[in-house]
């Protein structure tokens, strides 16, 4: 049995697939594990690869989920999204990193978030 704050992660990001495909997004692969980590989702919006951190919280009492990315995790999503690029050969593809933060429910994009 899943804890709840796993079970909170996952309802995120399903909230976000959803946002994304709202906006226009194509999916691309979701929970993708590589040697250098976990992407969260891997999206194409028009011709731009784009790789979209999930981060969900409760509430916004500590600050805002987008605050919890720091340059450590930014580092390893920047290191498993050479790895996906490289194991899916599309390098050819412009590429960024966006930030879904989801707080009760509700979900804001950080487009070009670092």
């Amino acid at each position: 049995m899943d804890t709840p704050h796993l079970l909170l992660g996952r309802k995120g990001e399903r909230l976000a697939c959803r946002h994304l495909l709202r906006e226009g997004f194509d999916i691309l692969a979701r929970r993708w594990r590589g040697r250098s980590g976990e992407l969260d989702i891997v999206a194409f919006e028009g011709d731009l690869l784009v790789f979209v951190e999930v981060k969900t919280r409760a509430t916004d009492r500590y600050g805002a989920p987008w605050e919890f990315v720091d340059a450590r995790k930014q580092q390893a999503l920047e290191r498993a999204a050479a790895e996906f690029i490289a194991a899916c050969d599309l390098g050819r593809y412009a590429y960024r990193f966006d930030i879904a933060s989801v707080t009760g429910g509700e979900v804001s994009l950080h487009r070009n978030a670092f």
